[in-house]
């Protein structure tokens, strides 16, 4: 497939805002539970605006994919059957219960805990619809996978957690340590889903041929021209120009820059408190997960290439 900048920013940024999410309320369950000190005043005030933000920017980038802006509003038409039409509902039902987390804090409302529970069921149900849009595509098998939904919604809880660990260790929490250590377990989670899952797609065989694309069961077919002799939707929108040699290399990439260097940094993090170094981890991790969505969009090899693609 040819990834497009707007999806790629819209599932990293709006994964990002759900971890940062649900890194507060823990923080609060842990905190009513008796577990750990509260944290100074204003830190789920400052958590939750930057969580919308982030939910704001990616459902912003999310516009710029879409040929007519204008009717957006058609595209949760189909929510019994379409699961994009189910993120268009709870995304924005999501970002609403993180507003009202946020001001609930702010004006010293107990129900915060409850308004936390109810966005964590949404922020879930989000990681869902997200990662089903892709897992339920049959056709290809890269995607479809129960690691497709497994490696967004760790990926996201990482990034997100790295980013309230950075925000943490900023207005100096007494906890901060504890969720540098979070965002580690949760970052290493990830490479080993990540890594299971290239191995997983590596082994995949194409399930269909030269002759199943035409209908033609010769055993010796070559070709020697696209199926259009210029450019058109198909040779644009579903293969990327890349070779695989680019491919190997993009990979190698975003498993350094989305999980060994941020874990190097946070353990650094660790061994000497640094703050410079948790926002150089948060940086380094959304540039390796920007690298790592537009791989993981990439290496989705759709049939139609097997008639479109070869250009002689």
């Amino acid at each position: 497939m040819n990834p497009a900048l707007s999806v790629i920013l819209l599932t990293v940024l709006i994964g990002a805002g759900q971890g940062l999410f649900l890194a507060l309320f823990v923080i609060e369950a842990v905190v009513a539970a008796g577990v750990a000190a509260a944290p100074l005043p204003g830190f789920y005030l400052t958590g939750s605006v930057l969580a919308l933000l982030l939910l704001a920017g990616g459902l912003l980038a999310s516009f710029f994919h879409l040929g007519h802006p204008e009717r957006a509003w058609r595209s949760a038409a189909m929510w019994r059957t379409s699961w994009l039409s189910r993120e268009v509902i709870v995304l924005p039902a999501f970002m609403t219960l993180v507003a009202a987390y946020g001001w609930a804090h702010w004006q010293g409302v107990s129900a915060t805990l409850l308004l936390g529970v109810a966005g964590v069921l949404l922020c879930l149900g989000l990681f869902l619809c997200t990662g089903m849009i892709y897992a339920c595509i049959k056709f290809l098998q890269e995607w479809a996978s129960p690691l497709t939904l497994v490696n967004f919604t760790i990926l996201g809880c990482a990034s997100g957690v790295t980013l309230a660990a950075a925000l943490a260790g900023q207005r100096g929490e007494t906890f901060t340590a504890c969720i540098v250590a979070w965002a580690i377990a949760l970052t290493v989670a990830g490479l080993l889903t990540r890594v299971i899952s290239l191995q997983r797609n590596a082994r995949l065989k194409p399930r269909s041929s030269l002759q199943t694309a035409i209908g033609i069961k010769h055993p010796k077919i070559a070709q020697k021209s696209q199926g259009f002799m210029g450019g058109s939707f198909n040779t644009r929108e579903f293969f990327h120009g890349r070779s695989p040699g680019a491919l190997r290399a993009v990979q190698w990439v975003f498993l350094a820059g989305a999980f060994v260097i941020p874990v190097l940094l946070l353990s650094a993090s660790l061994a000497a408190p640094a703050l410079a170094l948790l926002w150089l981890a948060c940086a380094v991790q959304f540039g390796g997960l920007i690298v790592e969505r537009w791989f993981f969009f990439a290496q989705a090899n759709h049939p139609q290439n097997l008639y479109y693609q070869t250009v002689s």
